[in-house]
């Protein structure tokens, strides 16, 4: 497992992130904990340094978890992200100081560590980082060394340019073929001040796999099936054509080519990648590519071209 650094100023990590969202089993069905523990297990057996998780994945039971399976601060690295009220009235968003440094001190005790080593604001609105309140709680905490570097989890590059202006050191974006426009207008932001990137939604939920019928359907409670309209999801299925000529080569599935196109970015520290069970962990790590080039600058050039043929609007 190749490493990067997570910026100029943060640790280095495996290219490969395991992200724990669909391992909670929020947004999909359930997954056993002994599973939960395989796959964790698993991914530091494989060479994983970086755990992304979440204060609100399985109400904080994520982080649990996570605490009792890395137990050697030394050798795993953990991003969390905090900023959710869920036991809120109605849940949500909060980013006012008091609710962080409760927040922070919560998800320190369950990870079991006295110095976090990424803390995210979880999807801030541009208000919320702009008024900045947490994001004097962040600096606060990393003076303290009670965080080794923090940032935000932004749900556009708006937000993550604002949070790298105040002093954000990483920023964790949503980044695969069909979504790449965040990453490409925040490229000099990045450089500017030596962020880190975390990488998310690479699969974009499975969709560049390309396994999915046009008229899939999603069980209920997968975040999935609101996530796109039957009309919207035909018309991505469709637009996967454009990533099929990837597949050659060392290139053997249309998931091995969305994943490298990602590693392919200079500018991302890790891929977050989320899977459920080992047997879909071993399948990403070793369609991952064991080093550079993932690929080529002419497949990137030509996929680029065949994306835009295809109305991607990425």
């Amino acid at each position: 497992m190749r490493k990067r650094a997570l910026g100029n100023t943060g640790p280095m990590v495996s290219e490969l992130a395991l992200g724990t969202w669909g391992l909670s089993g929020d947004g999909y069905t359930a997954v056993p904990e002994a599973e939960q523990d395989r796959v964790i297990d698993r991914a530091c057996a494989l060479g994983i340094t970086l755990f992304e998780t979440a204060d609100q994945y399985a109400h904080g039971a994520m982080e649990q978890r996570l605490g009792r399976r890395l137990s050697d601060p030394g050798r795993t690295r953990i991003a969390t992200k905090i900023g959710s009220d869920r036991d809120g009235s109605p849940p949500r968003k909060r980013f006012d100081a008091q609710f962080l440094r409760e927040a922070f001190e919560r998800s320190r005790e369950r990870l079991r560590r006295d110095t976090v080593d990424v803390v995210l604001l979880h999807n801030p609105s541009l208000a919320a980082v702009e008024r900045g309140e947490a994001i004097g709680v962040m600096t606060e905490l990393a003076d303290k060394k009670a965080v080794g570097c923090w940032g935000v989890s932004a749900a556009s590059w708006e937000i993550a340019r604002a949070a790298l202006a105040r002093g954000a050191k990483v920023v964790s974006l949503a980044h695969n073929a069909f979504h790449s426009k965040d990453l490409r207008m925040l490229a000099d932001d990045i450089r500017q001040h030596g962020a880190g990137v975390l990488a998310h939604s690479v699969l974009s939920y499975g969709l560049l796999c390309g396994h999915w019928a046009p008229d899939k359907e999603f069980p209920e409670g997968d975040h999935r099936s609101e996530r796109w309209t039957a009309d919207e999801l035909r018309r991505r299925i469709r637009q996967l054509d454009a990533l099929r000529p990837l597949v050659g080569g060392s290139v053997l599935t249309l998931r091995a080519g969305a994943l490298r196109y990602v590693l392919s970015a200079p500018a991302v520290s890790a891929a977050v990648i989320g899977p459920r069970n080992t047997l879909q962990l071993d399948q990403l790590v070793r369609e991952a590519g064991k080093e550079p080039p993932y690929l080529s600058d002419q497949q990137l050039t030509a996929l680029a071209a065949r994306l835009r043929d295809a109305g991607v609007d990425s």
